[in-house]
């Protein structure tokens, strides 16, 4: 267990304490949601948590596998939705690989950012298709 405490410093913003490191991350709400943008939002987080598990993902799969993933790069857009009540609707993502596309590890690296632990978590009515460019 992980415990992550949050503590509200006023004007919209947060910062966030990780208890095992005790870094520090701070946000704030976004400019179309009363706030100044000065930060990530809390939906901000949530998009980078998609791409980041992701990545750490096919990072630890790409070891088992003697397979260097160092230059890859994930972008993920967050998309809001137009109605109330606010919320994501939309997670689309894409994976640049350094590897070429015909590597025999393309598929079990591209199962494995499907299946991280965030992608999981996600409720199905946030749409998240991920594209993979495989560019060695």
């Amino acid at each position: 267990m992980v415990n992550i405490s949050i503590k509200y410093t006023g004007d919209l913003h947060c910062d966030a304490t990780h208890g095992p490191s005790e870094s520090i991350l701070s946000t704030d709400a976004p400019t179309d949601n009363k706030g100044k943008g000065e930060a990530f939002s809390p939906t901000d987080l949530v998009a980078t948590a998609l791409g980041t598990c992701m990545s750490t993902t096919m990072g630890i799969k790409a070891q088992e596998l003697g397979v260097d993933l160092r230059g890859m790069t994930v972008s993920v857009q967050k998309e809001m939705s137009k109605d109330a009540p606010r919320r994501i609707v939309a997670l689309p993502s894409e994976v640049h690989v350094r590897l070429p596309p015909d590597s025999p590890h393309r598929e079990v690296i591209e199962q494995t950012a499907l299946n991280c632990p965030v992608h999981k978590s996600l409720p199905p009515e946030i749409h998240r298709p991920t594209k993979f460019f495989w560019e060695g």
